[in-house]
């Protein structure tokens, strides 16, 4: 009875409510940088290599802004040389020369079309931007709510090796003293086994749920650091036709896509307006020996032998292809709202099983067996089971409350910000 009584209370040590950290594990965090939530948010806003480019992809649409609305500069030719009458009568000997400046002036329709295309580009870059900070901040979420699971599947499974360990060593005594039957040693010894694995795999997944958040936070986060916080409540009121029309009528995505085709109709209206031919203003002072003349023209370009039927069919087809891919993406923008909106829900109904009695179940389950091996009805390895049960009941808990955080976070960034 008394080898009972300290069993049950080992057991009672490390059977610890879900929210319970390890103190080792704590410490060690403690001496590190800890993050919360909004503080990685910030972080992956300011460091991700994707807001980086977005931003320089701005400035690169700024420049074609200023160079559309640049006007042609002038040439100027100039030319001088010693010149003379071969009259000997005469004798007249100076220094000949021609200056020529030419302007070239292009049609309003053409320049027009072209300050539209890179103002639609301009305006499609900004909204890149706000594509960029919805896709970042959801993959730092993820990537949040994806360590925060590990670090809590990495205790259940320490915590439930230490618990077997402890069995191992108590059964070994049993068996030793002829309390216990060999065969409990042996199963104990298989269920320390896989205790072991299961931790090996937790550390691993930690391990890389902790590069990977570091890499989304671009690297800003160092070798050591640690997060605080929880997984997402659940949140009531959702409704998926409210959802999908907020994601077609705002999302960053598709206006980044409309300014695309929008750029592309503008191209195209500059190629069909470049059929015409610029015109370039020419005027040119020539003076020589005996002569000295003033004189002013035009130059243009006849499109005689080709229209740019080639830029035009080029552009034609950029216009359809994006237009299509606009299609294409409103199509996978409403599969994505729908089907995170499902695992939304799937989530949220999981949670709500293992709240309203599955838990205590598993809870009460454990309490039994418990109960039973001190009055000596149950033995040893029911208890080691009901206790296995118990932590796997917590560990899917986890895994619930993870796919559910995991799930709000794709849905927000497939509806492009929550309403």
């Amino acid at each position: 009875m008394i080898l009972h009584r300290v069993i049950l209370l080992l057991i009672a040590c490390v059977l610890v409510d879900p929210r319970y950290f390890d103190e080792t594990a704590l410490a060690s965090e403690l001496r590190a940088t800890s993050y919360s939530l909004s503080e990685i948010l910030v972080l992956a806003l300011k460091h991700s290599p994707v807001m980086t480019g977005m931003a320089s992809a701005l400035e690169e649409n700024q420049g074609r802004q200023i160079a559309a609305g640049a006007y042609p500069n002038p040439t100027v030719i100039g030319a001088a040389g010693r010149g003379s009458i071969r009259d000997p009568r005469t004798g007249v000997s100076i220094v000949e020369r021609t200056v020529t400046v030419e302007q070239p002036l292009e049609w309003p329709g053409k320049r027009a079309a072209r300050q539209r295309a890179a103002d639609a580009g301009f305006s499609g870059a900004l909204a890149g931007i706000e594509e960029a900070k919805v896709s970042v901040t959801a993959e730092a979420k993820a990537a949040f709510f994806q360590l925060l699971f590990a670090q809590q599947d990495e205790q259940l499974a320490n915590e439930n090796l230490r618990t077997v360990e402890d069995f191992v060593t108590l059964i070994r005594a049993r068996v030793e003293t002829k309390e216990s039957p060999k065969f409990e040693l042996i199963k104990a010894t298989v269920e320390l086994q896989k205790a072991d694995k299961d931790l090996a795999r937790a550390e691993n997944a930690l391990v890389v749920s902790r590069a990977n958040l570091n890499k989304v936070a671009g690297k800003a986060l160092g070798d050591q650091f640690a997060i605080q916080g929880e997984f997402e409540a659940v949140k009531s009121g959702l409704d998926l036709h409210v959802l999908m029309d907020h994601a077609m009528a705002r999302h960053p995505a598709l206006r980044r896509q409309d300014k695309a085709v929008d750029q592309a109709q503008f191209s195209l209206e500059h190629e069909r307006a470049a059929r015409i031919p610029n015109v370039s203003v020419i005027g040119q002072y020539h003076r020589e020996a005996g002569d000295e003349s003033v004189i002013a023209g035009i130059s243009l370009q006849l499109p005689v032998w080709y229209q740019r039927q080639g830029e035009i069919s080029a552009a034609r087809g950029t216009h359809h292809r994006l237009m299509a891919e606009r299609t294409r993406l409103q199509h996978e923008l409403e599969q994505a709202v729908t089907q995170y909106f499902q695992e939304v829900q799937t989530a949220q109904r999981q949670i709500q099983v293992f709240e309203r009695g599955l838990l205590y179940q598993a809870k009460e389950a454990l309490d039994i067996a418990q109960f039973s091996f001190q009055n000596g009805v149950a033995s040893l390895l029911e208890v080691i089971d009901a206790q296995r049960v118990y932590r796997q009941t917590l560990l899917e808990f986890a895994q619930s409350k993870a796919a559910y955080s995991l799930a709000l976070a794709r849905l927000e960034q497939a509806v492009g910000g929550l309403p």
